[in-house]
């Protein structure tokens, strides 16, 4: 199987914002996304270029087109998401972002009416019917397909980063489960969901999904789910790490960082070094360790299983990122991390601290993501 990479500019970027459809009145999810969707569609027909459906009737996803910054990432969300409420807010529906929703039940949940969730839904049972999840996926455009598989490679020695740093899902059905990032460890039981495999060549991912599709465990390229994969139809390496991101000003720092990462690897490649990867097995413990303690876990950071407290090497990366992101224009959106980093935390650190001053009452966490959605940043005092 031939898999053709297309032509795309080096280091635009564009973002995918998966968003809950909330009551205002009850803070339980609302399954009207085929009203919403139905209301922003062009008068010609069709489809609305940057508000798209998704899996279940409780989410809407706000999609960017291709940008050349993060501020023109965050201007084209902020459009969708201005368009959005004109309907939302006469229905009496807010928007919210969260791994996952505090105490929805999944029971409850509808799926869209489409074939390809069907499908999925018939395959996967149990566990696909509990896919209540929300996440951020941030593309980054790579012009030379031979850098995809050593970058993606590179990016993995940073996944615990991109997920304590999102992590955004510590109650599940009404439940504190442990964790910072629930969400992470759900979705990855899904087939051809996960941490990728890590190919050295190009012929080996072709060969990985002609494989699958010969034996039906797919039917096309984008089935494959992994927490990082290439993505051949827009030229672009996929980071499909966070939680669902709560505010505008996180997502813009965590796209900043993705953004800032590729590039700074690229120049690295294109200077003749190699990149860095660790085994398989320390990124999949530093994926149960960023899950588990957020922004508390000790990371895994290379093949000699040298250990760091996560903030400490985000402090180094974000020393090391600065002249790249100079370059790229977002230095402002990139130390926003430090803003992650301090204060009231990331998400799953404000959500606890919300629910421990109100007794464990989860409508009070609900109330403090939409507030936060509305406001555009955290809003530490909330807590």
């Amino acid at each position: 199987m031939d898999i053709g990479f297309a032509a795309s500019e080096r280091s635009t970027i564009g973002v995918e914002w998966e968003l809950a459809l909330v009551d205002q009145d009850s803070g339980d999810l609302r399954q009207v996304a085929q009203t919403v969707l139905d209301a922003v569609a062009p008068q010609g027909g069709g489809d609305h270029p940057h508000i798209k459906q998704e899996l279940l009737l409780n989410t809407v996803e706000v999609v960017t087109g291709v940008c050349r910054s993060v501020k023109e990432v965050t201007d084209d969300l902020s459009r969708s998401i201005e368009t959005l409420r004109l309907i939302t807010d006469p229905l009496r529906v807010e928007l919210m972002c969260a791994g996952t929703h505090p105490f929805a039940r999944w029971t409850q949940q509808k799926v869209t009416d489409k074939q390809r969730y069907a499908t999925l839904i018939d395959r996967t049972q149990w566990w696909g019917r509990q896919m209540l999840i929300y996440g951020v996926h941030v593309h980054v455009g790579i012009e030379d397909r031979d850098k995809v598989l050593p970058i993606s490679r590179a990016m993995l020695t940073h996944y615990g980063h991109f997920l304590a740093l999102s992590a955004s899902s510590p109650f599940w059905g009404g439940q504190d489960t442990g964790y910072a990032s629930n969400r992470a460890l759900m979705f990855q039981q899904l087939p051809t969901a996960g941490l990728p495999f890590q190919f050295d060549h190009w012929h080996e991912l072709e060969q990985y999904v002609d494989d699958m599709m010969k034996t039906g465990v797919i039917d096309v390229f984008d089935e494959i789910r992994w927490d990082i994969r290439p993505s051949p139809k827009f030229g672009t390496l996929e980071m499909r790490i966070c939680d669902g991101i709560p505010t505008m000003s996180e997502l813009a720092s965590i796209a900043a960082l993705t953004h800032c990462l590729v590039e700074f690897h690229s120049r690295e490649l294109d200077a003749g070094r190699e990149l860095p990867s660790i085994p398989s097995w320390f990124v999949q413990e530093n994926k149960w360790r960023a899950a588990r303690y957020g922004m508390d876990a000790i990371l895994i950071l290379d093949r000699d299983a040298r250990e760091e407290l996560v903030t400490d090497d985000l402090e180094r990366l974000l020393v090391q990122l600065e002249p790249v992101a100079a370059d790229l224009d977002c230095t402002e959106e990139l130390q926003g991390i430090r803003d992650i980093m301090a204060a009231g935390g990331a998400s799953y650190q404000r959500q606890r601290a919300v629910a421990e001053k109100h007794a464990g009452e989860l409508d009070t966490v609900v109330a403090a993501l939409i507030e936060e959605m509305r406001a555009g940043r955290p809003l530490l005092d909330r807590t």
